[in-house]
């Protein structure tokens, strides 16, 4: 019932609020990695979810981004290896924190008594900065529809493909999507010029993930000014729904492939009401969902709630009050 809500304000021109970032603001809340979250301080999880919904959020992204089977396996030569030197139940515990994840997005929801979607985050196979390291797509299809698979037993509303680098990922993930039978949003890490990280253009993006009808178009995991570039490329292509979500921080390897994540600074140049009116640029470029990435929390989230609620509407200007799943 809530993904109908949410979709139904879409059809109607709507701002739908997303909330801000998870790993980054558990972090900031002393929580390390996700598995310390969801395995050892579940209620750190839980109560960030509960302030982004206080703070006016429409969707609860679960805390799944990068958690997936290959996750585990990547730092190990190989499976054998793996059972040999890794803790026990390596294996499995993928899909168990996937489970808990999706849980506690669900208890928030429950105790904020709200009708908020809850959001399956999916993520790259690799790394949302390492196009080069994309799967070919037969196996993201497949690794993805297990992952998603997972998460739609575990109650999720919908699937939120984000930190895409390439077309290519991005469709397979959503034809496992399709297989699974849940909605689904896909959202590309743009670079500065306007095209994908891996390169493509807004253009191929598009061609590549509209036939495959989902819901939303957005953008996220890259600088304010960026985002606003590729939404500008992207309203000359697409005629469904659009979004963007930003990065704030400044990124701090090396802990990429642990999937830890990092430290963020520089978040004060970006403060709320700051971001908020940068998102001001995002609705006039038509953009109905917009909502924060690494480094933001629940005050960026209150303040965009507070300066665009007013901009958005069923009366808005025809750019912004497309059709779901239609192209140019």
């Amino acid at each position: 019932m809530a993904y109908g809500a949410v979709r139904q304000r879409l059809h109607a021109g709507e701002l739908i609020v997303l909330g801000g970032g998870v790993g980054s603001e558990l972090i900031r809340r002393g929580v390390y990695w996700r598995g310390n979250g969801l395995e050892r301080d579940a209620e750190a999880v839980r109560a960030l979810h509960a302030d982004y919904l206080g703070a006016g959020a429409d969707v609860v992204t679960a805390n799944t981004f990068q958690l997936t089977r290959r996750s585990y396996q990547t730092v190990f030569a190989d499976a054998e290896h793996m059972r040999r030197i890794g803790a026990p139940g390596l294996e499995a515990k993928a899909g168990e924190l996937l489970r808990r994840a999706v849980a506690l997005a669900r208890q928030a929801r429950d105790g904020a008594g709200r009708d908020a979607a809850i959001a399956g985050s999916v993520s790259p196979l690799a790394h949302p900065f390492r196009p080069d390291l994309v799967p070919p797509a037969h196996q993201a299809r497949a690794e993805h529809r297990e992952t998603m698979a997972t998460m739609a037993e575990s109650g999720a509303d919908f699937l939120l493909l984000e930190s895409m680098n390439t077309a290519a990922e991005a469709r397979a993930a959503l034809e496992a999507a399709r297989a699974v039978g849940l909605p689904a949003w896909v959202s590309f890490v743009p670079r500065w010029d306007g095209r994908l990280l891996g390169g493509e253009t807004v253009a191929d993006a598009v061609a590549a993930v509209a036939p495959l009808a989902p819901d939303v178009i957005l953008f996220n995991c890259a600088p304010p000014e960026d985002i606003t570039q590729a939404l500008g490329e992207l309203v000359l292509h697409w005629r469904g729904p659009s979004g963007g979500y930003a990065h704030i921080g400044h990124y701090d390897p090396p802990s990429w492939k642990l999937t830890f994540f990092p430290r963020f600074t520089g978040t004060e140049a970006w403060a709320p009401p700051r971001y908020a009116a940068g998102a001001l640029h995002w609705v006039a470029l038509g953009a109905q969902v917009i909502g924060g990435c690494c480094g933001t929390g629940p005050d960026h989230i209150r303040a965009l709630r507070e300066t665009l609620s007013p901009h958005v509407t069923s009366g808005r200007p025809e750019t912004g009050n497309r059709k779901p799943g239609t192209s140019s």
